[in-house]
């Protein structure tokens, strides 16, 4: 999904900011329920935001947006897969699940989000659950001691629940 195709929603951005009553103290958590609505943060809200909160700029809005990890500036997955690679997870064969993600999703060098919008991946550096490793996380549903074949049966699952092929 690329960002022209997504429609930008004034109305539930004023939803959010009315239930914060449009108070700058409450950034992060308008930035967070505006992610929660489209998957991540349109270029458009964050200059709206910045428009309608007073005390703020749009270069504000944006310099804590990409100042915290936990906000997207690309469109997400409905999917968001997280492979944790850090060290217990990366010696015990969090790359193999890693490539077996990329091909079964056929994801490109650097592409992070696939073609039609339904998964996207993020590699990151610890999930805290060291003793499960390898670990990855679909939608903060954690899935332990992860292998290739058993991550390929859980996204052929996921797929067929959304009628892709």
């Amino acid at each position: 999904m690329s960002e022209t195709a997504t429609k930008i929603d004034f109305q539930a951005i004023d939803k959010i900011l009315e239930k914060y009553e449009y108070k700058k103290s409450y950034l992060i958590a308008m930035l967070q329920g505006v992610q929660e609505v489209f998957r991540y943060l349109p270029e458009e809200a964050m200059t709206y935001i910045g428009e309608k909160v007073d005390g703020l700029s749009p270069a504000t809005v944006y310099g804590v947006a990409t100042f915290y990890a936990q906000f997207s500036l690309e469109p997400k997955g409905k999917y968001e897969i997280r492979v944790c690679d850090g060290t217990a997870c990366h010696v015990r064969g969090s790359m193999p699940v890693l490539n077996a993600i990329r091909n079964k999703l056929k994801l490109k060098e650097g592409q992070t989000t696939c073609d039609n919008g339904l998964f996207s991946l993020e590699i990151v550096s610890c999930l805290g659950a060291c003793g499960l490793a390898p670990v990855c996380v679909i939608n903060d549903k954690v899935y332990p001691q992860m292998t290739s074949d058993a991550i390929s049966t859980i996204l052929d699952t996921l797929m067929k629940e959304e009628g892709v092929a």
